[in-house]
């Protein structure tokens, strides 16, 4: 259903297209929801998982960054993944104000145990689309990701 707003052309086409992207989203994330409820986790505390994963440690605000959460959030998905033992918080061997979040044995066995049903039913929700088409998407989707965020620090630890 297009936007209803009576604003410019330009402005239409706007909202037309975040209202596809929006529920297009929605669609999606409702298909891999499997993944998340088998293992009793939220799509945050999933990825906070999937980040710890293939880019290592990290402190909460740059995993809240990752994830697109607030850090109040990010603060509250680590306490319940720490509770169930699948991530850690080490102090930051440069700054020992700031915590960097790591993952467990238990997590990283959790998150490979779930990345290849994951990716499973990612790929059947974009069957319809040719490789050539996926590029575009994924690079109009960059586009749009890199004017809304900022760059990622690297970080180090220590143990607590």
């Amino acid at each position: 259903m297009p936007s209803h707003y009576k604003g410019t052309p330009q402005e239409q086409r706007v909202l037309n297209t975040y209202i596809t992207l929006v529920r297009a989203t929605d669609s999606l994330l409702s298909h891999v929801q499997k993944t998340f409820q088998e293992r009793r986790l939220t799509i945050s505390q999933f990825g906070v998982l999937d980040a710890l994963h293939h880019l290592g440690p990290m402190c909460q605000s740059t995993l809240a960054h990752k994830i697109l959460k607030s850090s109040g959030n990010m603060t509250m998905v680590i306490d319940n993944l720490e509770r169930r033992k699948l991530v850690r918080r080490l102090r930051d061997r440069d700054d020992r104000r700031r915590m960097i979040v790591t993952l467990t044995p238990s997590g990283e066995e959790m998150i490979r145990e779930a990345l290849p049903g994951h990716v499973s039913l990612i790929r059947s929700a974009f069957v319809a689309f040719s490789d050539k088409e996926l590029e575009l998407l994924g690079d109009l989707t960059k586009k749009l990701g890199r004017t809304l965020n900022f760059p990622v620090r690297t970080e180090t630890m220590v143990e607590v």
